[in-house]
């Protein structure tokens, strides 16, 4: 099916000037850019943030995780690389940390810190429950 020639009755049946043309494209256009920034290129910055973050923070000692899934301890780092030691036979490889997809050591300060926190709300507002009742 053939719609070249309605798309050309419709034309002449509403003829529109240039600087109307391009508001309705205006219209067309910016909710859609906007639509791709807050969904696509905004999250996406955030975690290549976030990413950077995690790997400036590396420290030595720490349990890493790279994208190709080997679990090591860093013994070393650089500026741009880090030796990490893997297995029981305590095997070193050198990688690069762009390489590194989840700091699990960091990770687990967070998860205690968030734990610590959580309990630790209750018991400080029953102990200034129990000292108002004492007095």
């Amino acid at each position: 099916m053939n719609f070249f020639p309605v798309f050309l009755a419709v034309e002449e049946a509403v003829p529109q000037s240039s600087s109307a043309a391009l508001v309705s494209m205006l219209i067309t256009f910016v909710p859609i850019l906007l639509v791709f920034y807050f969904f696509i290129i905004r999250p996406q910055k955030k975690r290549e943030k976030e990413d950077k973050e995690m790997r400036e923070s590396i420290v030595i000692g720490d349990e890493i995780v790279t994208i190709g899934g080997i679990i090591g301890l860093v013994v070393r780092q650089n500026d741009d690389t880090l030796v990490i030691e893997t297995g029981g036979d305590r095997s070193k490889l050198r990688i690069q940390k762009t390489a590194v997809k989840e700091n699990i050591t960091a990770m687990e300060r967070i998860q205690a810190a968030a734990a610590a926190q959580k309990n630790s709300s209750p018991a400080e507002v029953s102990d200034k429950k129990n000292k108002k009742s004492e007095k």
